[in-house]
């Protein structure tokens, strides 16, 4: 693969690429999806450990189940919250880790 040439990504893909760094730009996020991959969380949990109101948390768990970097599984009438793509998780870690290296 050259660098001149450009036409080696798709367009789509470029745009998924940017979707997700931009939800891996929101400092709330983060901290969301870095709580995930520990555990499996419902709303009332993430809205304690990360001390915001449940409105909040759920607008932005709606965000990355759009995307898809979240799913839930619901229990009575609880859902419980976990990761749903690996890739992103590791890319988030690899870039705390980088962060906390530096």
């Amino acid at each position: 693969m050259k660098m001149e040439d450009h036409s080696f990504l798709k367009s789509e893909t470029i745009e998924n690429v940017s979707r997700i760094f931009k939800v891996l730009a929101d400092p709330t996020r983060i901290k969301i999806l870095y709580l995930l991959s520990q555990e499996e969380c419902n709303v009332n949990h993430i809205a304690e450990v990360l001390e915001m109101s449940q409105s909040a948390v759920s607008h932005q768990l709606s965000m990355l189940r759009n995307l898809r970097l979240v799913k839930y599984r619901r229990e009575g009438k609880t859902l419980f919250y976990s990761c749903d793509d690996e890739h992103v998780i590791s890319l988030l870690k690899q870039a705390i880790d980088h962060s906390e290296h530096h």
